[in-house]
């Protein structure tokens, strides 16, 4: 293997494990979004993590975050939970700090 094979097996071993970590920081994200979120629309006991599992679930349904932003934004709509589009994504962008540190400190 010569150096340039090294070095592009490093960048794509490093990409690789970039991105694994991208993917767990948001799912972490995202089911602390949905304990977030849970509350605020005044969910208890096991429906809690239920609904952390629908904030989950729908960020696979396109790329980015507009996706888990809707379904907030619709919820909360829905039962008429006082959150401004500003807070929501103030929260979201919080929670991803805090995700990121726990997968860092391996908690």
């Amino acid at each position: 293997m010569t150096t340039f094979d090294k070095r592009e097996d490093g960048f794509v071993k490093k990409f690789a494990h970039d991105e694994e970590l991208k993917f767990k920081a948001s799912a972490r994200r995202n089911k602390l979004l949905g304990q977030w979120a849970a509350e605020k629309l005044g969910l208890t006991g096991a429906a809690v993590d239920a609904y952390a599992n629908e904030v989950i679930a729908a960020d696979f349904e396109e790329a980015g975050d507009e996706d888990v932003f809707r379904k907030l934004r619709k919820d909360f709509d829905a039962k008429g939970v006082n959150q401004s589009d500003h807070q929501i994504r103030r929260t979201m962008q919080e929670l991803m700090e805090k995700a990121v540190a726990q997968i860092k400190s391996g908690t």
